[in-house]
């Protein structure tokens, strides 16, 4: 099964370097060199790369795939998606770690069961991740233990205890 784990927003440099807007989980392990991603195309074949080198710069993660040396040779897929095998085995997940697939699309209930809206979208902050959920309205929801009390993966469901303000 293949994942998302990001987007080709631009290139960098002459060497054939490009920036990725992740929206993935254990990106450490993800793009690492020797990794293969898929690059998805609109109406043509996937693409399969290497990546040759990882790095972090101003927020985006930098990569370089093996036997592109030149711009030219990349430009073409910005705005293309980038795709994984997700294999289980070699993310080990600790206690209370999910992955980004399994928390977006959930929905999300408070204390007295009414439904706040469906996970889109979920943010690295440093500190802990940040949960984009569209309801009535888009609301950001920490993913702390004071605020979120249950996950339930197979039932597409979180429980949580809203802090004073975060739903207004």
């Amino acid at each position: 099964m293949k994942v998302e784990i990001g987007k080709i927003v631009n290139t960098h440099g002459i060497k054939g370097e490009i920036k990725v807007k992740s929206n993935s989980d254990f990106t450490e392990t993800r793009f690492q060199p020797g990794e293969v991603v898929i690059i998805e195309r609109k109406n043509k074949e996937p693409l399969e790369f290497t990546i040759a080198s990882y790095r972090m710069h101003k927020g985006l993660h930098m990569l370089t795939f093996e036997g592109i040396h030149n711009i030219n040779d990349i430009e073409y897929l910005k705005g293309e998606t980038i795709m994984q095998e997700r294999d289980h085995e070699e993310i080990e997940l600790g206690e209370h770690e999910y992955y980004y697939s399994d928390i977006i699309g959930c929905t999300v209930f408070d204390d007295d069961e009414t439904p706040i809206g469906r996970v889109t979208e979920i943010f690295e902050t440093g500190a802990n991740d940040v949960w984009v959920v569209k309801g009535d309205k888009e609301y950001l929801i920490p993913y702390i233990a004071d605020v979120v009390k249950e996950i339930d993966v197979e039932g597409r469901r979180i429980q949580i205890t809203p802090m004073e303000g975060l739903l207004d």
